[in-house]
C-alpha cells in the first residue's frame, strides 16, 4: 500500500468520523451511531476515500437521550430490529481496522477528520475512558476539522453549503446518518486537500 499520506501528513493517518448522539453533552449523553471512513493516497498524490464503517450503538447504562436530538437523526434507539452492539464492541472493530491501516501506511497515529470535529471526539475520548479501552490509535486532542478548512478554503462552514460549493452532490434525506456524513465529510476534506496540493507540492525541498 502507498505510504505517502504519512509523508502527507507529518506521519499521521487522518480518518474521518462522525457520530450520532442523544444530545450535546459528550460526558451524560448517549452514543448512538458511529462510522469511520478510511482515505487512501494513490500514486499520484491524490487523496479518496476508501472503506466506511459504521456500527449502531447501544446507549449506555444510565445515558441521557433528548427527544430533540433523536428528531433530528431519526433513531430509534429502542427499535427492535435496530442492529446496535454495544459501546465497547463498536469502537473496538473501528479501532481494529484503523490500526491495520496505520500498519499499511506506516503512519504513527490517527487523526480524527470531521465536521466541528471536537464534539465528534469528545463523544470518541468519552466512550473510550467509559469502556476502558486501552489502545485507542487516535490522537487525543488534535484534529482535522472541515468546518474550519471550509471555511477558509470555500467560504462555507455549514457541511451542506461547503459541499455543494465544492461540487459534491448532497442529499437532504438521507443527511444525519452516521454514514453518510462521514462519507460527505471525507469527499469535501479530500477535494479540499486535493486543491491545496500544488501550494504543499511547492513547500516541499527541492
Amino acid at each position: 500500500m502507498n505510504p505517502a499520506i504519512a509523508q502527507r501528513f507529518r506521519g499521521f493517518l487522518p480518518v474521518v468520523v462522525d457520530v450520532e448522539t442523544g444530545g450535546f453533552n459528550h460526558q451524560t449523553d448517549a452514543l448512538l451511531e458511529i462510522a469511520a471512513v478510511i482515505l487512501r493516497m494513490n500514486d499520484q498524490g491524490q487523496i479518496a476515500r476508501a472503506d466506511t464503517f459504521r456500527y449502531h450503538v447501544t446507549p449506555f447504562q444510565g445515558a441521557n437521550i433528548e427527544t430533540a436530538a433523536l428528531q433530528v437523526n431519526g433513531i430509534d434507539p429502542h427499535h427492535p430490529l435496530r442492529p446496535a452492539i454495544p459501546e465497547r464492541d463498536a469502537l473496538q472493530r473501528i479501532f481494529r481496522d484503523v490500526r491495520a491501516e496505520l500498519r499499511a501506511t506506516e503512519c504513527r497515529r490517527a487523526i480524527l477528520v470531521g465536521h466541528n470535529a471536537q464534539f465528534d471526539l469528545n463523544f470518541l475520548n468519552e466512550a473510550v475512558t467509559r469502556t476502558g479501552i486501552k489502545r485507542n490509535p487516535f490522537h487525543p486532542f488534535s484534529v482535522f476539522d472541515t468546518a474550519t478548512l471550509g471555511g477558509v478554503a470555500l467560504g462555507q462552514t455549514v457541511l451542506a453549503r461547503a459541499a455543494a460549493a465544492a461540487g459534491l452532490p448532497w442529499d437532504a434525506d438521507a443527511a444525519h446518518s452516521a454514514a453518510y456524513d462521514a462519507e460527505q465529510t471525507a469527499d469535501l476534506f479530500c477535494t479540499i486537500v486535493d486543491r491545496f496540493r500544488p501550494v504543499y507540492d511547492s513547500a516541499l525541498p527541492v
